[in-house]
């Protein structure tokens, strides 16, 4: 069977296996990612739960069709003309509350902002970083996000994953999430995050606040908050900041049709409200050209760029789906241990 037929197939079995969940077809993405950019998609649904979330993995691994996991959109670059997938968005996937051990317990889709809140409510200290990052708790996992000398990595303890291969849910602590820069071994998507467990420190809540405040208000004068952009362009090379490089090489307001670099930060590209796919594309690569040029150092972009990415990451990924193999190998084993 052709993708495309088994994708139709996948589907319809899904509309008939849930019918009541929101399902939105030939759905443009530009209407769900940040940059506002972006075609139509096949399929995007909308689970209201994690097992109806596993249900939507298994009619789709049946038909050979890989899920594709949108959290906020905060953070991709679509194409003008869509892609043939199945999305599954973690719009509803919103559970929160505080464990008897003091570590709170987020699904996926539970906005950076909101859960920040929710620790400085109940004393915790340790998410005032992510208090401004609009995105969400699994996207933000996923690429390790992070701001003002915090990643995620500092505070998960844990990570429950649906693991495709085996359809099933595993609680991976955080040493085995293969956290580093921009970076975690879910990156390989053969594991869909579906929540984690956060471990903070007690904190005065009232301090809390006033730092959130305070970075928020940084982020306010900083950031170019009011155009359209998928965050930051570009990681942060080994040494200094894509930022400045951008700036030090004169690229700051230059422009590709609609998208610009940033006149406020130069480390963002920015929708000026026509841009394309194909605009930001071409900034990108212009950017990184003339960057390479002046200073010899390659930028890579932390904007996920689909169908393909400008750097190949072939490497990367096939190491990480070696990671979560074994981790999830190593997993199995330490359970069975516990049942003999």
């Amino acid at each position: 069977m052709r993708y495309s037929e088994a994708l139709e197939q996948a589907v319809k079995e899904i509309k008939e296996d849930l019918p009541g969940m929101k399902l939105l077809e030939n759905e443009p993405m530009s209407e769900h990612t940040s940059f506002k950019i972006g075609g139509s998609v096949r399929a995007i649904a909308v689970p209201s739960d994690i097992f109806s979330l596993s249900r939507i993995c298994v009619r789709l691994q049946m038909n050979g069709v890989a899920p594709f996991f949108l959290g906020n959109g905060t953070n991709i670059l679509i194409p003008d003309e869509g892609l043939n997938i199945f999305v599954i968005s973690t719009e509803k996937l919103q559970k929160m509350f505080l464990q008897e051990d003091g570590c709170i317990y987020a699904e996926a889709g539970v906005p950076l902002g909101t859960l920040s809140q929710f620790a400085q409510q109940n004393g915790l200290s340790g998410l005032e970083f992510a208090s401004g990052i609009p995105g969400t708790v699994g996207g933000a996992i996923l690429m390790n996000a992070g701001a003002y000398g915090g990643e995620m990595k500092d505070v998960v303890r844990s990570v429950v994953s649906l693991y495709l291969p085996d359809q099933a849910l595993y609680e991976l602590p955080a040493e085995k999430c293969g956290f580093a820069y921009r970076h975690s071994i879910f990156e390989d998507g053969r594991s869909l995050i579906a929540a984690a467990v956060f471990q903070l420190q007690p904190g005065n809540p009232e301090e809390i606040q006033a730092k959130m405040r305070d970075l928020n208000t940084r982020r306010r004068e900083k950031q170019p908050l009011n155009l359209p952009s998928a965050g930051s362009a570009f990681k942060r090379p080994a040494d200094g900041h894509a930022s400045a490089l951008i700036d030090k090489a004169g690229l700051r307001g230059f422009s590709v049709g609609g998208a610009q670099v940033s006149e406020k930060h130069a480390g963002f590209v920015v929708n000026t409200g026509t841009a394309t796919y194909e605009d930001v594309v071409a900034l990108l690569k212009e950017v990184r050209k003339v960057v390479q040029e002046k200073f010899h150092v390659v930028l890579d972009p932390e904007i996920r760029i689909y169908p393909h990415n400008m750097v190949l990451l072939d490497d990367a990924i096939n190491q990480s789906a070696k990671d979560i193999h074994k981790a999830v190998e190593e997993m199995k084993t330490r359970m069975r241990g516990e049942d003999a």
